[in-house]
Protein backbone atom coordinates (compact mmCIF):
# COMPACT_ATOMS: atom_id res chain seq x y z
CA UNK A 1 0.00 0.00 0.00
CA UNK A 2 2.80 2.29 1.10
CA UNK A 3 4.84 1.28 -1.69
CA UNK A 4 1.71 1.75 -4.35
CA UNK A 5 1.18 5.32 -3.32
CA UNK A 6 4.75 6.18 -3.36
CA UNK A 7 4.57 5.47 -6.84
CA UNK A 8 1.96 7.42 -7.77
CA UNK A 9 3.15 10.47 -6.09
CA UNK A 10 6.48 10.52 -8.00
CA UNK A 11 4.71 9.83 -11.26
CA UNK A 12 2.67 12.70 -10.19
CA UNK A 13 6.11 13.88 -9.54
CA UNK A 14 7.57 13.57 -12.29
CA UNK A 15 4.34 14.34 -14.39
CA UNK A 16 4.43 17.56 -13.11
CA UNK A 17 8.28 18.53 -12.89
CA UNK A 18 7.73 17.58 -17.23
CA UNK A 19 5.00 20.15 -17.64
CA UNK A 20 7.18 22.66 -15.71
CA UNK A 21 10.02 21.78 -18.24
CA UNK A 22 7.36 22.10 -20.99
CA UNK A 23 6.11 25.72 -19.45
CA UNK A 24 9.86 26.87 -19.01
CA UNK A 25 10.68 25.85 -22.64
CA UNK A 26 7.31 27.36 -23.87
CA UNK A 27 8.23 30.52 -22.01
CA UNK A 28 11.66 30.39 -23.22
CA UNK A 29 10.39 29.93 -27.08
CA UNK A 30 7.74 32.85 -27.04
CA UNK A 31 9.96 35.28 -24.73
CA UNK A 32 13.19 34.46 -26.91
CA UNK A 33 13.38 32.61 -29.62
CA UNK A 34 9.64 33.80 -31.10
CA UNK A 35 10.16 37.47 -29.56
CA UNK A 36 9.82 39.76 -33.16
CA UNK A 37 7.11 37.27 -33.97
CA UNK A 38 4.87 37.92 -31.51
CA UNK A 39 5.74 41.12 -30.70
CA UNK A 40 4.51 41.98 -34.26
CA UNK A 41 1.27 39.78 -33.62
CA UNK A 42 0.60 42.15 -30.37
CA UNK A 43 0.69 45.21 -32.30
CA UNK A 44 -1.33 43.95 -35.06
CA UNK A 45 -4.04 43.37 -32.58
CA UNK A 46 -3.54 45.93 -30.58
CA UNK A 47 -6.59 47.79 -29.87
CA UNK A 48 -5.98 51.69 -29.60
CA UNK A 49 -7.33 55.24 -29.39
CA UNK A 50 -5.82 58.69 -30.74
CA UNK A 51 -6.59 61.93 -32.21
CA UNK A 52 -7.06 62.02 -35.89
CA UNK A 53 -7.32 65.37 -37.59
CA UNK A 54 -9.87 65.35 -39.93
CA UNK A 55 -10.33 66.41 -43.61
CA UNK A 56 -10.57 70.07 -43.26
CA UNK A 57 -13.62 71.42 -44.68
CA UNK A 58 -14.21 72.71 -48.02
CA UNK A 59 -15.36 76.14 -48.67
CA UNK A 60 -18.17 76.88 -51.49
CA UNK A 61 -19.90 79.77 -52.81
CA UNK A 62 -23.67 79.43 -53.66
CA UNK A 63 -24.63 79.87 -57.16
CA UNK A 64 -28.00 81.77 -58.06
CA UNK A 65 -29.41 78.48 -60.21
CA UNK A 66 -28.09 76.61 -56.40
CA UNK A 67 -24.47 74.91 -57.72
CA UNK A 68 -21.92 75.42 -55.66
CA UNK A 69 -18.41 76.78 -56.60
CA UNK A 70 -15.34 75.28 -55.17
CA UNK A 71 -13.69 78.03 -53.39
CA UNK A 72 -11.77 76.47 -50.99
CA UNK A 73 -10.04 72.85 -50.37
CA UNK A 74 -7.83 70.96 -49.35
CA UNK A 75 -4.83 69.32 -51.93
CA UNK A 76 -2.66 66.22 -51.43
CA UNK A 77 1.07 65.80 -52.44
CA UNK A 78 4.51 65.85 -50.86
CA UNK A 79 6.97 67.21 -49.94
CA UNK A 80 10.96 66.93 -50.39
CA UNK A 81 13.23 66.77 -47.43
CA UNK A 82 16.52 66.67 -46.21
CA UNK A 83 19.28 65.00 -43.40
CA UNK A 84 21.99 67.43 -43.20
CA UNK A 85 24.09 64.80 -41.23
CA UNK A 86 22.99 61.86 -43.73
CA UNK A 87 23.63 64.12 -46.78
CA UNK A 88 27.40 62.65 -47.52
CA UNK A 89 27.54 65.06 -50.49
CA UNK A 90 25.78 68.16 -50.82
CA UNK A 91 26.69 69.10 -54.22
CA UNK A 92 25.97 66.18 -56.04
CA UNK A 93 23.25 66.04 -53.78
CA UNK A 94 21.66 68.97 -54.78
CA UNK A 95 22.59 68.45 -58.88
CA UNK A 96 20.32 65.86 -59.05
CA UNK A 97 17.65 67.40 -57.20
CA UNK A 98 17.74 70.85 -59.59
CA UNK A 99 17.03 68.53 -62.39
CA UNK A 100 13.88 67.76 -60.88
CA UNK A 101 12.91 70.56 -58.55
CA UNK A 102 12.97 73.69 -60.96
CA UNK A 103 12.91 75.65 -58.33
CA UNK A 104 15.28 74.74 -55.47
CA UNK A 105 17.10 77.28 -54.47
CA UNK A 106 20.95 76.84 -54.37
CA UNK A 107 21.73 79.68 -51.31
CA UNK A 108 18.29 78.04 -49.33
CA UNK A 109 19.30 74.41 -50.11
CA UNK A 110 23.34 74.88 -49.24
CA UNK A 111 22.19 76.54 -46.04
CA UNK A 112 19.98 73.92 -44.96
CA UNK A 113 22.47 71.30 -46.05
CA UNK A 114 25.22 73.06 -43.60
CA UNK A 115 23.04 72.34 -40.23
CA UNK A 116 24.62 69.02 -39.37
CA UNK A 117 22.48 69.12 -36.26
CA UNK A 118 18.90 69.16 -37.51
CA UNK A 119 17.93 65.71 -38.71
CA UNK A 120 15.28 67.28 -40.73
CA UNK A 121 15.01 70.28 -43.30
CA UNK A 122 12.39 71.59 -45.91
CA UNK A 123 13.95 71.60 -49.52
CA UNK A 124 10.61 71.91 -51.50
CA UNK A 125 6.76 71.54 -50.65
CA UNK A 126 3.85 71.08 -53.37
CA UNK A 127 4.79 68.81 -55.26
CA UNK A 128 3.35 66.38 -57.30
CA UNK A 129 3.39 62.55 -57.63
CA UNK A 130 5.70 62.23 -60.57
CA UNK A 131 7.83 64.58 -59.04
CA UNK A 132 8.33 62.16 -55.78
CA UNK A 133 8.67 59.02 -57.60
CA UNK A 134 11.88 60.47 -59.46
CA UNK A 135 13.14 61.96 -56.25
CA UNK A 136 12.62 58.21 -54.46
CA UNK A 137 13.96 56.74 -56.84
CA UNK A 138 17.68 58.58 -56.59
CA UNK A 139 17.75 56.76 -53.39
CA UNK A 140 20.20 59.48 -52.31
CA UNK A 141 21.38 59.30 -48.60
CA UNK A 142 19.90 62.11 -46.25
CA UNK A 143 17.40 63.38 -49.16
CA UNK A 144 13.20 62.01 -49.45
CA UNK A 145 9.75 62.74 -49.32
CA UNK A 146 7.34 63.03 -47.77
CA UNK A 147 3.09 63.21 -47.90
CA UNK A 148 1.76 66.47 -46.80
CA UNK A 149 -1.60 68.69 -47.60
CA UNK A 150 -2.23 72.70 -48.38
CA UNK A 151 -5.11 74.67 -48.91
CA UNK A 152 -6.03 75.77 -52.20
CA UNK A 153 -7.94 78.44 -53.58
CA UNK A 154 -9.28 78.20 -57.24
CA UNK A 155 -10.62 81.68 -57.99
CA UNK A 156 -7.52 83.14 -56.14
CA UNK A 157 -8.17 87.18 -55.00
CA UNK A 158 -12.18 86.26 -55.61
CA UNK A 159 -13.90 86.83 -52.43
CA UNK A 160 -10.00 86.83 -50.48
CA UNK A 161 -11.25 88.94 -47.87
CA UNK A 162 -14.37 86.91 -46.84
CA UNK A 163 -12.93 83.45 -47.57
CA UNK A 164 -9.41 84.54 -45.41
CA UNK A 165 -6.49 81.95 -46.17
CA UNK A 166 -5.10 79.20 -43.77
CA UNK A 167 -1.32 78.74 -42.87
CA UNK A 168 0.68 75.98 -40.23
CA UNK A 169 0.34 76.27 -36.58
CA UNK A 170 3.23 73.66 -35.73
CA UNK A 171 2.69 70.64 -38.39
CA UNK A 172 -1.40 71.74 -38.44
CA UNK A 173 -3.02 73.65 -40.43
CA UNK A 174 -5.41 76.58 -39.51
CA UNK A 175 -7.29 79.54 -40.29
CA UNK A 176 -5.45 82.95 -40.32
CA UNK A 177 -8.33 85.44 -41.72
CA UNK A 178 -12.04 85.20 -42.93
CA UNK A 179 -14.14 82.54 -42.32
CA UNK A 180 -10.79 80.28 -42.60
CA UNK A 181 -10.19 81.87 -38.89
CA UNK A 182 -13.78 82.31 -37.68
CA UNK A 183 -14.99 79.23 -38.45
CA UNK A 184 -11.60 77.04 -37.29
CA UNK A 185 -13.94 74.88 -34.84
CA UNK A 186 -16.13 73.65 -37.94
CA UNK A 187 -13.50 73.58 -40.88
CA UNK A 188 -10.42 72.21 -38.70
CA UNK A 189 -12.28 70.62 -35.71
CA UNK A 190 -9.87 67.64 -34.11
CA UNK A 191 -12.23 63.72 -33.73
CA UNK A 192 -11.47 60.71 -31.53
CA UNK A 193 -10.90 57.70 -33.44
CA UNK A 194 -11.25 54.01 -31.82
CA UNK A 195 -9.42 51.96 -33.61
CA UNK A 196 -10.19 47.86 -33.03
CA UNK A 197 -8.49 45.46 -35.15
CA UNK A 198 -9.01 41.58 -35.34
CA UNK A 199 -9.05 41.11 -31.13
CA UNK A 200 -12.52 40.40 -29.48
CA UNK A 201 -12.38 43.76 -27.77
CA UNK A 202 -11.71 45.04 -31.25
CA UNK A 203 -15.11 43.92 -32.46
CA UNK A 204 -16.82 44.93 -29.24
CA UNK A 205 -15.14 48.64 -30.03
CA UNK A 206 -16.43 48.62 -33.59
CA UNK A 207 -20.22 48.12 -32.31
CA UNK A 208 -19.84 50.44 -29.44
CA UNK A 209 -18.72 52.93 -32.78
CA UNK A 210 -21.86 52.36 -34.45
CA UNK A 211 -24.15 52.03 -30.80
CA UNK A 212 -22.54 55.36 -29.74
CA UNK A 213 -20.93 57.31 -32.13
CA UNK A 214 -17.47 59.06 -31.17
CA UNK A 215 -16.31 60.27 -34.76
CA UNK A 216 -17.89 63.46 -35.66
CA UNK A 217 -18.49 64.15 -39.21
CA UNK A 218 -16.79 66.37 -41.50
CA UNK A 219 -17.96 69.71 -41.85
CA UNK A 220 -18.27 72.01 -45.55
CA UNK A 221 -19.30 75.61 -45.73
CA UNK A 222 -21.43 76.83 -47.90
CA UNK A 223 -21.14 81.40 -48.36
CA UNK A 224 -24.17 83.66 -49.18
CA UNK A 225 -21.63 84.96 -51.81
CA UNK A 226 -22.78 84.50 -55.60
CA UNK A 227 -19.52 83.50 -57.99
CA UNK A 228 -20.32 85.52 -60.73
CA UNK A 229 -21.66 88.19 -58.49
CA UNK A 230 -18.86 88.81 -56.17
CA UNK A 231 -16.33 88.28 -60.21
CA UNK A 232 -18.44 91.42 -61.82
CA UNK A 233 -18.18 93.49 -58.51
CA UNK A 234 -14.31 92.90 -57.61
CA UNK A 235 -14.17 94.12 -61.98
CA UNK A 236 -16.07 97.10 -61.21
CA UNK A 237 -13.92 97.58 -58.03
CA UNK A 238 -10.29 97.02 -59.86
CA UNK A 239 -11.86 99.93 -62.51
CA UNK A 240 -12.67 102.62 -59.72
CA UNK A 241 -9.78 101.58 -57.77
CA UNK A 242 -6.95 101.76 -60.62
CA UNK A 243 -8.79 104.45 -62.44
CA UNK A 244 -8.70 107.15 -59.51
CA UNK A 245 -5.47 105.78 -57.82
CA UNK A 246 -7.21 105.37 -54.41
CA UNK A 247 -5.43 104.50 -51.73
CA UNK A 248 -8.32 102.13 -50.47
CA UNK A 249 -11.21 100.83 -52.25
CA UNK A 250 -14.47 99.09 -50.85
CA UNK A 251 -17.53 97.85 -51.11
CA UNK A 252 -20.55 95.33 -50.12
CA UNK A 253 -24.16 93.82 -51.67
CA UNK A 254 -26.25 92.77 -49.36
CA UNK A 255 -29.65 91.52 -49.28
CA UNK A 256 -31.87 94.38 -47.16
CA UNK A 257 -34.25 91.97 -46.03
CA UNK A 258 -32.14 88.90 -45.16
CA UNK A 259 -28.91 90.06 -44.38
CA UNK A 260 -27.17 88.04 -46.81
CA UNK A 261 -23.94 89.43 -48.43
CA UNK A 262 -24.12 88.45 -51.90
CA UNK A 263 -20.47 89.86 -52.74
CA UNK A 264 -17.93 91.93 -50.17
CA UNK A 265 -14.37 93.65 -51.57
CA UNK A 266 -11.15 95.51 -51.04
CA UNK A 267 -8.70 96.62 -52.91
CA UNK A 268 -5.72 96.33 -52.72
CA UNK A 269 -6.80 92.54 -52.59
CA UNK A 270 -4.64 89.03 -52.87
CA UNK A 271 -4.29 86.10 -53.61
CA UNK A 272 -4.50 83.69 -50.75
CA UNK A 273 -2.66 80.78 -52.17
CA UNK A 274 0.18 83.43 -52.57
CA UNK A 275 -0.53 85.04 -49.01
CA UNK A 276 3.67 84.43 -48.12
CA UNK A 277 4.30 86.68 -50.94
CA UNK A 278 2.73 90.08 -49.26
CA UNK A 279 4.35 92.41 -47.33
CA UNK A 280 1.92 94.11 -45.75
CA UNK A 281 -0.58 92.98 -43.06
CA UNK A 282 -2.37 95.47 -43.94
CA UNK A 283 -3.85 93.92 -47.14
CA UNK A 284 -5.16 91.32 -45.31
CA UNK A 285 -7.53 93.39 -43.07
CA UNK A 286 -11.16 93.05 -44.11
CA UNK A 287 -11.77 96.96 -44.14
CA UNK A 288 -15.39 96.83 -44.57
CA UNK A 289 -15.91 95.46 -41.02
CA UNK A 290 -12.21 96.13 -39.30
CA UNK A 291 -12.13 99.60 -40.17
CA UNK A 292 -14.06 102.59 -39.22
CA UNK A 293 -14.47 105.83 -41.52
CA UNK A 294 -16.25 109.65 -41.36
CA UNK A 295 -18.52 108.21 -44.45
CA UNK A 296 -19.65 112.47 -45.18
CA UNK A 297 -23.10 113.31 -46.29
CA UNK A 298 -24.42 109.37 -47.12
CA UNK A 299 -25.30 110.06 -43.17
CA UNK A 300 -27.75 113.08 -44.23
CA UNK A 301 -30.81 110.64 -45.08
CA UNK A 302 -30.94 108.68 -41.88
CA UNK A 303 -30.62 112.83 -39.94
CA UNK A 304 -33.66 113.64 -42.16
CA UNK A 305 -35.62 110.33 -42.12
CA UNK A 306 -34.90 110.18 -37.89
CA UNK A 307 -36.54 113.89 -37.77
CA UNK A 308 -39.39 112.68 -39.85
CA UNK A 309 -39.75 109.47 -37.50
CA UNK A 310 -39.99 111.71 -34.27
CA UNK A 311 -42.47 114.33 -36.48
CA UNK A 312 -40.57 117.08 -35.96
CA UNK A 313 -39.68 117.59 -40.26
CA UNK A 314 -41.62 116.71 -43.13
CA UNK A 315 -40.21 116.07 -46.65
CA UNK A 316 -41.86 119.78 -47.71
CA UNK A 317 -40.32 121.35 -44.58
CA UNK A 318 -38.77 124.90 -45.46
CA UNK A 319 -35.96 126.39 -43.64
CA UNK A 320 -33.38 129.52 -45.31
CA UNK A 321 -30.21 128.57 -46.05
CA UNK A 322 -27.28 131.41 -45.60
CA UNK A 323 -24.76 128.85 -47.20
CA UNK A 324 -23.32 128.63 -43.57
CA UNK A 325 -24.02 128.49 -39.57
CA UNK A 326 -21.59 130.07 -37.15
CA UNK A 327 -20.67 128.25 -33.75
CA UNK A 328 -19.02 130.56 -31.99
CA UNK A 329 -15.69 131.03 -33.36
CA UNK A 330 -16.34 127.76 -35.83
CA UNK A 331 -18.40 127.78 -38.70
CA UNK A 332 -19.96 124.88 -40.91
CA UNK A 333 -20.54 125.85 -44.68
CA UNK A 334 -21.99 123.80 -47.86
CA UNK A 335 -19.84 122.38 -49.90
CA UNK A 336 -19.26 125.32 -52.35
CA UNK A 337 -20.02 127.95 -50.02
CA UNK A 338 -23.21 129.33 -51.05
CA UNK A 339 -26.73 129.71 -49.68
CA UNK A 340 -29.81 128.66 -51.96
CA UNK A 341 -32.36 130.98 -49.99
CA UNK A 342 -35.47 129.19 -48.70
CA UNK A 343 -35.41 125.41 -50.12
CA UNK A 344 -37.11 122.27 -48.44
CA UNK A 345 -35.45 119.03 -47.31
CA UNK A 346 -35.92 117.27 -51.02
CA UNK A 347 -33.43 120.05 -51.96
CA UNK A 348 -31.19 119.68 -48.78
CA UNK A 349 -30.60 115.84 -50.55
CA UNK A 350 -30.66 116.96 -53.74
CA UNK A 351 -27.74 119.27 -53.28
CA UNK A 352 -26.09 117.61 -50.22
CA UNK A 353 -26.46 120.72 -48.06
CA UNK A 354 -25.09 120.89 -44.62
CA UNK A 355 -26.86 123.67 -43.43
CA UNK A 356 -29.84 121.32 -44.08
CA UNK A 357 -28.81 118.43 -41.90
CA UNK A 358 -28.12 120.87 -39.00
CA UNK A 359 -31.52 122.54 -39.55
CA UNK A 360 -33.24 118.59 -39.21
CA UNK A 361 -30.64 118.29 -36.59
CA UNK A 362 -31.52 120.86 -34.63
CA UNK A 363 -35.64 120.58 -35.07
CA UNK A 364 -35.02 116.68 -33.55
CA UNK A 365 -32.58 117.72 -30.72
CA UNK A 366 -29.49 116.63 -29.79
CA UNK A 367 -30.03 113.53 -27.83
CA UNK A 368 -33.01 112.52 -29.82
CA UNK A 369 -30.51 112.43 -33.22
CA UNK A 370 -27.59 110.41 -30.89
CA UNK A 371 -30.72 108.16 -29.70
CA UNK A 372 -31.80 107.72 -33.62
CA UNK A 373 -28.30 107.10 -34.79
CA UNK A 374 -27.58 104.11 -31.57
CA UNK A 375 -30.69 102.84 -32.43
CA UNK A 376 -29.64 102.38 -36.40
CA UNK A 377 -27.09 100.10 -34.75
CA UNK A 378 -24.11 102.91 -36.08
CA UNK A 379 -21.95 102.55 -33.22
CA UNK A 380 -22.51 98.35 -32.53
CA UNK A 381 -21.17 95.54 -34.34
CA UNK A 382 -23.48 94.08 -37.03
CA UNK A 383 -22.95 90.82 -35.69
CA UNK A 384 -21.92 89.53 -39.15
CA UNK A 385 -19.98 86.11 -38.85
CA UNK A 386 -16.48 87.18 -39.79
CA UNK A 387 -13.93 87.71 -37.64
CA UNK A 388 -12.09 91.12 -36.70
CA UNK A 389 -15.78 93.62 -36.90
CA UNK A 390 -15.20 96.44 -34.95
CA UNK A 391 -17.85 98.87 -33.74
CA UNK A 392 -18.15 102.93 -34.37
CA UNK A 393 -17.00 105.32 -32.43
CA UNK A 394 -19.44 107.88 -31.03
CA UNK A 395 -16.92 109.52 -28.44
CA UNK A 396 -17.85 112.75 -30.03
CA UNK A 397 -21.25 113.26 -28.89
CA UNK A 398 -20.09 112.84 -24.83
CA UNK A 399 -18.85 116.25 -25.02
CA UNK A 400 -22.44 117.65 -25.07
CA UNK A 401 -21.26 120.95 -27.28
CA UNK A 402 -23.73 121.59 -29.99
CA UNK A 403 -21.21 121.89 -32.72
CA UNK A 404 -20.18 117.80 -32.85
CA UNK A 405 -23.68 116.98 -33.23
CA UNK A 406 -24.22 119.51 -36.00
CA UNK A 407 -21.09 117.74 -37.93
CA UNK A 408 -22.78 114.20 -36.92
CA UNK A 409 -25.77 114.93 -38.42
CA UNK A 410 -23.75 115.08 -41.80
CA UNK A 411 -21.66 112.10 -41.18
CA UNK A 412 -18.16 114.10 -40.05
CA UNK A 413 -16.89 113.89 -36.67
CA UNK A 414 -18.66 110.18 -35.63
CA UNK A 415 -16.73 107.17 -37.55
CA UNK A 416 -18.54 103.85 -38.22
CA UNK A 417 -17.82 100.56 -40.09
CA UNK A 418 -19.35 100.26 -44.03
CA UNK A 419 -21.02 97.17 -43.17
CA UNK A 420 -22.76 98.94 -40.47
CA UNK A 421 -23.11 101.88 -42.07
CA UNK A 422 -25.23 99.80 -44.79
CA UNK A 423 -27.37 97.93 -42.20
CA UNK A 424 -28.43 100.87 -41.47
CA UNK A 425 -29.55 103.09 -43.97
CA UNK A 426 -30.67 99.69 -45.56
CA UNK A 427 -33.45 99.80 -43.16
CA UNK A 428 -34.81 102.77 -45.44
CA UNK A 429 -35.53 99.75 -48.20
CA UNK A 430 -36.97 97.38 -45.52
CA UNK A 431 -39.83 99.05 -43.94
CA UNK A 432 -37.46 100.44 -41.06
CA UNK A 433 -35.90 97.13 -39.95
CA UNK A 434 -32.29 95.82 -39.63
CA UNK A 435 -31.63 92.75 -40.95
CA UNK A 436 -28.52 91.14 -39.49
CA UNK A 437 -25.57 90.68 -42.12
CA UNK A 438 -24.34 87.21 -42.71
CA UNK A 439 -22.17 85.17 -45.37
CA UNK A 440 -22.24 81.87 -44.03
CA UNK A 441 -25.76 80.52 -45.79
CA UNK A 442 -25.08 76.57 -44.29
CA UNK A 443 -22.52 73.94 -42.98
CA UNK A 444 -23.17 70.90 -44.87
CA UNK A 445 -22.31 67.17 -42.50
CA UNK A 446 -21.60 63.74 -44.02
CA UNK A 447 -24.90 61.79 -43.23
CA UNK A 448 -26.47 64.76 -40.86
CA UNK A 449 -29.30 67.46 -41.78
CA UNK A 450 -27.37 71.10 -42.98
CA UNK A 451 -27.58 73.61 -40.66
CA UNK A 452 -28.81 76.65 -41.94
CA UNK A 453 -28.84 80.46 -41.07
CA UNK A 454 -31.58 81.63 -40.04
CA UNK A 455 -32.04 85.40 -41.00
CA UNK A 456 -32.45 87.58 -37.99
CA UNK A 457 -34.62 90.63 -38.22
CA UNK A 458 -35.15 93.73 -35.60
CA UNK A 459 -38.14 95.15 -34.71
CA UNK A 460 -39.04 98.68 -36.93
CA UNK A 461 -35.92 101.46 -35.53
CA UNK A 462 -38.44 104.00 -37.48
CA UNK A 463 -41.76 103.54 -39.13
CA UNK A 464 -42.11 101.99 -41.97
CA UNK A 465 -43.98 105.58 -43.45
CA UNK A 466 -40.73 107.64 -42.85
CA UNK A 467 -38.57 104.81 -44.16
CA UNK A 468 -40.89 104.95 -47.81
CA UNK A 469 -40.79 108.66 -47.40
CA UNK A 470 -37.48 109.04 -47.14
CA UNK A 471 -37.24 106.08 -50.42
CA UNK A 472 -39.60 108.51 -52.55
CA UNK A 473 -37.39 111.41 -51.27
CA UNK A 474 -33.73 109.19 -52.55
CA UNK A 475 -35.62 107.92 -55.70
CA UNK A 476 -35.84 111.70 -56.38
CA UNK A 477 -32.35 111.91 -56.22
CA UNK A 478 -30.82 109.94 -58.74
CA UNK A 479 -34.01 111.01 -61.37
CA UNK A 480 -33.29 114.57 -61.03
CA UNK A 481 -30.12 115.66 -59.61
CA UNK A 482 -27.27 112.90 -59.41
CA UNK A 483 -25.20 113.82 -62.76
CA UNK A 484 -27.74 116.24 -63.63
CA UNK A 485 -30.55 113.38 -64.00
CA UNK A 486 -28.06 111.79 -66.98
CA UNK A 487 -27.97 107.91 -65.02
CA UNK A 488 -31.89 107.56 -64.28
CA UNK A 489 -33.16 104.13 -64.61
CA UNK A 490 -35.99 104.33 -67.20
CA UNK A 491 -37.22 100.47 -66.37
CA UNK A 492 -36.52 100.78 -62.56
CA UNK A 493 -36.76 102.51 -59.21
CA UNK A 494 -33.23 103.50 -58.25
CA UNK A 495 -32.76 105.22 -54.52
CA UNK A 496 -29.29 106.61 -53.86
CA UNK A 497 -26.78 109.55 -52.37
CA UNK A 498 -23.24 110.42 -52.35
CA UNK A 499 -21.36 111.46 -49.80
CA UNK A 500 -17.74 113.58 -50.13
CA UNK A 501 -15.59 113.82 -46.77
CA UNK A 502 -12.49 115.10 -45.75
CA UNK A 503 -10.24 112.70 -43.91
CA UNK A 504 -8.98 113.53 -40.53
CA UNK A 505 -5.23 114.35 -39.82
CA UNK A 506 -3.43 111.30 -37.99
CA UNK A 507 -3.69 111.89 -34.14
CA UNK A 508 -7.69 113.18 -34.68
CA UNK A 509 -6.51 116.86 -35.15
CA UNK A 510 -8.25 118.53 -37.77
CA UNK A 511 -8.87 117.57 -41.38
CA UNK A 512 -6.59 116.90 -44.29
CA UNK A 513 -6.96 117.93 -47.71
CA UNK A 514 -7.54 114.16 -48.51
CA UNK A 515 -11.32 112.74 -49.50
CA UNK A 516 -12.99 109.66 -48.86
CA UNK A 517 -15.53 109.09 -51.45
CA UNK A 518 -19.19 107.07 -50.41
CA UNK A 519 -22.13 105.61 -52.57
CA UNK A 520 -25.07 103.51 -51.15
CA UNK A 521 -28.48 103.12 -53.09
CA UNK A 522 -31.03 100.43 -53.22
CA UNK A 523 -33.56 99.03 -55.96
CA UNK A 524 -36.06 98.20 -57.19
CA UNK A 525 -36.52 101.34 -54.44
CA UNK A 526 -39.88 100.44 -53.06
CA UNK A 527 -39.13 96.70 -52.93
CA UNK A 528 -35.78 96.38 -53.05
CA UNK A 529 -33.79 93.39 -53.97
CA UNK A 530 -30.78 94.34 -53.70
CA UNK A 531 -28.15 97.47 -51.35
CA UNK A 532 -24.86 98.53 -52.42
CA UNK A 533 -22.12 100.64 -50.84
CA UNK A 534 -18.85 102.01 -52.50
CA UNK A 535 -16.00 103.89 -50.95
CA UNK A 536 -12.82 105.17 -51.89
CA UNK A 537 -10.26 106.56 -49.45
CA UNK A 538 -8.05 109.34 -50.93
CA UNK A 539 -8.95 109.15 -55.07
CA UNK A 540 -7.04 111.70 -57.34
CA UNK A 541 -7.91 114.14 -59.29
CA UNK A 542 -11.77 113.96 -58.58
CA UNK A 543 -13.41 115.79 -56.04
CA UNK A 544 -16.65 114.60 -55.54
CA UNK A 545 -18.22 110.97 -55.24
CA UNK A 546 -20.62 111.78 -57.42
CA UNK A 547 -18.07 111.45 -60.39
CA UNK A 548 -15.91 108.62 -58.93
CA UNK A 549 -18.71 106.50 -57.79
CA UNK A 550 -22.46 107.11 -59.52
CA UNK A 551 -21.02 105.19 -63.39
CA UNK A 552 -19.51 101.94 -61.59
CA UNK A 553 -22.75 101.98 -58.43
CA UNK A 554 -25.19 102.45 -61.52
CA UNK A 555 -22.96 99.58 -63.83
CA UNK A 556 -23.16 97.29 -60.38
CA UNK A 557 -26.94 97.49 -60.07
CA UNK A 558 -28.12 97.33 -63.75
CA UNK A 559 -25.91 93.92 -63.35
CA UNK A 560 -27.59 93.07 -60.60
CA UNK A 561 -31.18 93.67 -61.58
CA UNK A 562 -30.96 91.93 -65.26
CA UNK A 563 -28.59 89.12 -63.86
CA UNK A 564 -31.73 87.69 -61.08
CA UNK A 565 -34.13 88.70 -63.44
CA UNK A 566 -35.81 91.24 -61.91
CA UNK A 567 -39.19 92.57 -63.40
CA UNK A 568 -39.20 96.32 -64.17
CA UNK A 569 -41.05 98.46 -61.42
CA UNK A 570 -41.73 101.55 -64.35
Amino acid sequence: MKESMNRRMFIAGSFLGLAGLLIIARLFFIQVISHNYYQDLASRQHVSSYNFKTRRGNIYLRERDGGLFSAAFTKSGFLAYIDPAKLKNPRQAYDLLIEIISRLNPEDFFKKASKKDDPFEIISRRLDNETADKIKKLNLSGAGVLGEEWRFYPGRELAAHVIGFTGYQGDQIVGRYGVEYSQEGVLGEKKTVLEGRSTLAGIFLDWGKKIFPDVRPDYDLVLTVEPQVQLFFEKELDKVFNKWHAELAGGVIYDPKSGRILAMAARPAFDPNKYNEIKSLNVFVNPLIEHIYELGSVFKPLTLVSAFDAGKLKSGSVYFDSGFIDFGDKRIENYDGKGRGSVDMQHVLNESLNTGAVFAMRRLGMDNLKKYFENFGLNKKTGVDLPGEVAGDFSNLSSRREIEYATASFGQGIAVTPLAFLRAVSALANAGRLATPFVIERIMADGAPDIITKPSISEPVISPESAEEMTRMLVKVVDEALAGGSVKNEKYSIAAKTGTAEIPNPGGKGYSQDYLHSFFGYAPAYDARFSVFLFLVKPREVRYASQSLAEPFMEIMKFLLNYYNVPPDR
